[in-house]
């Protein structure tokens, strides 16, 4: 895929990139979350995190969220860019499979993309309770 030139079309392989990946995660399809994402991408869970890179990194980490979280929502909020960087909020809503425990996650997301994928993504979040 190459990179958009046109700030609008941007935005729109931006939300492109950003819904399949939740629905990757809303499935608990890695492969659909990696599909959003360049074969070197960065990925950070957290601030304070270290960095997964590459496919496959990133693949093994969200491979757990089909034993951890059941009937899973994701949405997102308007996506901003500049430049080759797009941000986002999101909202989670899962059950914990191991407690049956009902949890909402809300944060913003930061990527930057590279020919037309995510080539680092920045999580900021916070669930409750």
């Amino acid at each position: 895929m190459t990179a958009p030139a046109d700030p609008l079309e941007i935005k729109e392989v931006a939300g492109e990139l950003i819904d399949g990946f939740a629905r990757g995660w809303a499935k608990g399809q890695a492969d659909l979350i990696v599909g959003s994402f360049t074969g070197d991408a960065t990925f950070f869970e957290t601030p304070f995190s270290e960095p997964l890179r590459g496919s496959e990194a990133i693949r093994r980490y969200w491979s757990d969220v089909p034993a951890n979280q059941s009937e899973i929502s994701v949405t997102r909020g308007e996506i901003y860019v500049a430049g080759p960087w797009f941000a986002t909020e999101f909202k989670a809503v899962f059950r914990r499979r191991r407690t049956g425990e009902w949890i909402q996650a809300k944060g913003a997301i930061f990527c930057e993309t590279q020919a037309g994928k995510i080539s680092e993504m920045r999580m900021y979040w916070h669930r409750h309770p």
